[in-house]
């Protein structure tokens, strides 16, 4: 075989390729034999036709696409293994000249990783801003832990608070019209925290037991529901229940019910200390963002288009299967957010993610850091623990979407780089 290697702009290969005649005779007759087999010709048992007569049936031309498709993969592992080529997408043929009895000339183009020229990535010093915990972030975390103990208790002697719990049936109208799914029965809604639409929650404030009331609400204007988007809603609404919520006293009492502690004061000092820990991890991980960005923003690489456009393709199947488990179509999104707008974010993201990855990669290579079955085996674990599966049902399930195994990889990989750019530059805290 032999080749004759062209650079083309967008870090593209053009390879012209010979193969020598006898070899291309060869290819030719293995794809007459393998399609012989799946051919019914009167007088002939399968795969014993004769090639003249195949051809016949099947034509030339099909038994040599059939013939290339066949060598093609072992052709193109050969011109990269011996152009130590680093690919980043499946080669593709442009043309051929395929006459059997003649040298099989091909003409292939194959996209090459671009490459990158790294800045400094070790020994570096920066200054960032050290977190700073709230002032109120103690009294904060008590306060969660007293909600967390809370009882309700029914209230019968006064109307309804913003604070408060209720249990209430609703009907709801637009245009005239009865909203589909828009009523219940005995629904409970936490006043302080709904999601309803905006201002039902509000008008459900005041009321009293047992008296039937109207609530006016206009949906917004990017509802899911198209039909009800940006249209003025009735709602007819009476109140079943009034619980509120009533706090336990922080005292020592509590402090023993909640944990290992004698006193409130014990109490206090673990939650100090969480949340010392939590400062730590978070000074620790803005020095990470820190370096990294520092890092990325040196690098020079200069990144084709085709593989912008193929991240961008991968982000968007992961933005619209979001949208799915959301509830929300791509449509309703598009007309949210506009189609341009949402597009260019995703290109955006795209460039980020690839020019990190190529970094990553690059760095990897410079310092020897591989992933290992270790390092592997601990991604996996991670995963079976999150969500509470053993590790070969885990395996088993991972295998069945293409991919995922290389993402993990990948994600291994990412975690180690960043612990070696923690561990080999300086963050100072100001």
């Amino acid at each position: 075989m032999n080749t004759t290697i062209e650079k083309q702009p967008e870090n593209i290969v053009k390879v012209d390729i010979e193969i020598p005649a006898k070899d291309a005779v060869s290819y030719y007759n293995n794809a007459v034999k393998r399609l012989s087999q799946y051919v019914n010709i009167p007088g002939f048992r399968k795969g014993k036709a004769p090639r003249a007569i195949i051809e016949q049936n099947i034509g030339e031309e099909r038994i040599k696409q059939e013939a290339l498709e066949s060598a093609l993969p072992k052709i193109f592992s050969d011109v990269i293994k011996d152009n130590d080529f680093d690919v980043v997408a499946q080669p593709y043929v442009e043309s051929y000249e395929y006459n059997v009895g003649e040298d099989l000339k091909i003409t292939a183009k194959i996209e090459l990783r671009p490459e990158v020229t790294l800045g400094q990535y070790k020994g570096l010093t920066l200054e960032i801003d050290e977190y700073k915990t709230p002032d109120d972030a103690m009294e904060k975390s008590l306060n969660a832990m007293l909600e967390q103990h809370a009882t309700m208790v029914l209230v019968t002697d006064r109307k309804t608070v913003n604070t408060d719990v209720i249990v209430f049936d609703f009907d709801g109208y637009s245009n005239g019209e009865k909203i589909e799914h828009g009523d219940a029965k005995n629904y409970t809604m936490d006043l302080a925290h709904s999601n309803f639409i905006p201002g039902f929650a509000e008008q459900l404030v005041d009321r009293p037991l047992g008296v039937e009331f109207d609530i006016n609400v206009t949906f917004p204007e990017e509802y899911h529901e198209k039909k009800l988007a940006g249209q003025p809603a009735t709602f007819k609404c009476i109140i079943n229940e009034i619980k509120t919520k009533v706090l336990p006293e922080l005292n020592d009492e509590f402090a023993q019910k909640v944990g290992p502690f004698k006193t409130v004061d014990d109490l206090k000092a673990d939650v100090q200390k969480y949340l010392d820990q939590q400062k730590t991890e978070i000074d620790n991980m803005n020095k990470q963002k820190a370096i990294f960005e520092k890092v990325i923003a040196d690098a020079k690489v200069d990144i084709q288009q085709s593989m912008i456009s193929r991240e961008t393709d991968e982000l968007l199947a992961e933005y619209k299967q979001k949208l799915t488990a959301q509830g929300f179509t791509w449509e309703q999104a598009i007309q949210a957010h506009g189609y341009d707008n949402l597009v260019n974010q995703l290109k955006d993201d795209a460039l980020v993610r690839v020019k990190n990855s190529l970094v990553i990669d690059k760095i990897a290579k410079e310092e020897n850091i591989t992933v290992s079955q270790a390092d592997f085996g601990a991604k996996l674990s991670e995963l079976s623990q999150m969500y509470q599966i053993d590790a070969n049902t885990m395996i088993k399930q991972l295998s069945q979407t293409p991919g995922v195994f290389n993402a993990l990889s990948q994600q291994a990989l990412n975690e180690k780089i960043t612990k070696f750019l923690f561990d080999n530059n300086t963050v100072n805290l100001k």
